[in-house]
């Protein structure tokens, strides 16, 4: 695993072990930069669910101005920080050690311009996130999801609304606009 282009382009990316650890492929997130190139300069970047921390750091490495990653284990949080001293991007990030959904549960000071959601597949976890990070996104914001094609989401949440998504294999990325956005 290592990070596509940017500043800290070609850095090496460590990952947790395990057998419930599921890394975002390269062809995918290569895909979901592909199709957020042009937001991510000067944006506030919330990596929630953030394993690796690698879709956070690719972003930072492309000109986001900061990223939020929160992950509710030490081994993923110690992972993150480390990533980011290897990539030299600490400066611009926030790593949290608490539950995803209790973080995007309290009111935040500063709304997010982009949301990436990877929870663990098949728990509804997705599901109860996005209406939650829905409210704490700026309305020009854009959420992200990766999912399993099976995996059923809403058509809208507070204002945003499902629109499109991309199929590679059997991961489904997602992506959500506030309503105003897509009609134009």
């Amino acid at each position: 695993m290592r990070v596509i282009t940017g500043i800290a382009k070609g850095k090496r990316l460590k990952t947790l072990d395990g057998q419930d650890v599921r890394p975002t492929t390269e062809r995918v997130k290569e895909a979901v930069f592909s199709i957020i190139q042009f937001e991510i300069e000067g944006r506030k970047f919330l990596d929630l669910f953030s394993g690796s921390g690698q879709m956070g750091i690719e972003a930072l490495s492309r000109g986001a101005k900061n990223a939020v990653f929160v992950d509710c284990r030490r081994e993923a949080v110690n992972v993150i920080k480390s990533n980011l001293e290897n990539t030299g991007l600490s400066h611009n990030a926030l790593v949290i050690n608490n539950d995803s959904l209790a973080y995007i549960s309290r009111q935040q000071s500063e709304k997010f311009d982009l949301a990436f959601l990877d929870p663990p597949y098949g728990t509804g976890l997705l599901q109860k996130a996005l209406p939650l990070t829905a409210l704490q996104m700026k309305k020009t914001g854009t959420i992200i999801c990766e999912r399993p094609i099976n995996e059923e989401i809403p058509e809208k949440i507070h204002g945003f609304a499902l629109d499109r998504n991309y199929r590679y294999g059997k991961i489904m990325i997602s992506t959500y606009r506030y309503e105003d956005v897509t009609e134009e």
